[in-house]
């Protein structure tokens, strides 16, 4: 256990050398912030291009916006965060393997599991810190501008996406443990999303798809329930598991 405590203490020492840590925090904060402005600057928006479109036949009557535009363009951004994330921590085991610092670390002892159990861990605690802190600037400027006394299971509707988070960086770390190509990683972790939203074509088995956690906002609107997202949710923490899993037992038998 100190073995593996102290691999995912190296991993955060290297997010916050390589600055990785920073920008996420930042592009978190900055996602948190534009979510409410673009929500306040919308009426001004369309005030100055009014005439603009009257002149093209177009009229625009009074745009007035609530809590609901802003979280609207939370959960329009967010994927945009989740894909920044992901571009950014797909390096997270394959650079590893193009510096070659993984031969001294495992040649002094450490068993492989720890590795995959550990940059798991780091991605999944920095992937909860960037998103709720997103959330979090979002909820409490929601709360500032509007009365946020109608909007019914946002914790719920937030958290649809936090797992799929969770998803993705077990992706990673499978497509990491067969490849040692950091395109190879991105292009696995974005297949299994293709491939989720092309079977969501087939109406029986939309509703258990990871990729209909995408539409939790509509719990929000009250268009669909919370037990509607039961199985697609249980389903994305079983796929992660697997996956997490499968990345053990490839990297143990991959030759570094």
């Amino acid at each position: 256990m100190k073995t593996l405590i102290a691999f995912i203490k190296k991993e955060w020492l290297e997010l916050i050398r390589t600055g990785k840590l920073i920008l996420l925090i930042i592009i978190s904060i900055l996602f948190g912030i534009m979510n409410p402005l673009i929500a306040k600057i919308t009426p001004w928006m369309m005030e100055m291009l009014s005439s603009d479109l009257a002149d093209a036949g177009m009229i625009v009557s009074n745009f007035k916006v609530d809590v609901m535009t802003s979280w609207t363009q939370f959960y329009k951004n967010v994927p945009l965060l989740l894909i920044i994330f992901v571009i950014i921590m797909s390096t997270i085991l394959t650079i590893e393997y193009q510096k070659g610092t993984l031969i001294n670390i495992l040649t002094k002892g450490l068993q492989r599991w720890k590795v995959i159990i550990a940059k798991t861990i780091t991605m999944i605690g920095l992937w909860t810190m960037c998103y709720w802190l997103c959330f979090l600037v979002t909820y409490l400027y929601n709360i500032y501008f509007w009365s946020v006394h109608n909007v019914a299971d946002v914790l719920w509707g937030a958290s649809c996406i936090y797992i799929l988070g969770i998803l993705c960086i077990s992706f990673i770390m499978f497509a990491s443990s067969i490849f040692q190509d950091n395109y190879a990683v991105l292009g696995v972790t974005g297949g299994m999303f293709i491939l989720s939203y092309a079977l969501s074509m087939i109406p029986t088995i939309s509703k258990y798809l990871p990729t209909q956690l995408f539409n939790s906002m509509s719990i929000l609107t009250g268009t669909m329930q919370i037990d509607q997202f039961i199985g697609s949710i249980l389903i994305t923490i079983v796929l992660s598991f697997i996956a997490i899993i499968l990345s053990i037992l490839f990297f143990n038998k991959k030759a570094i």
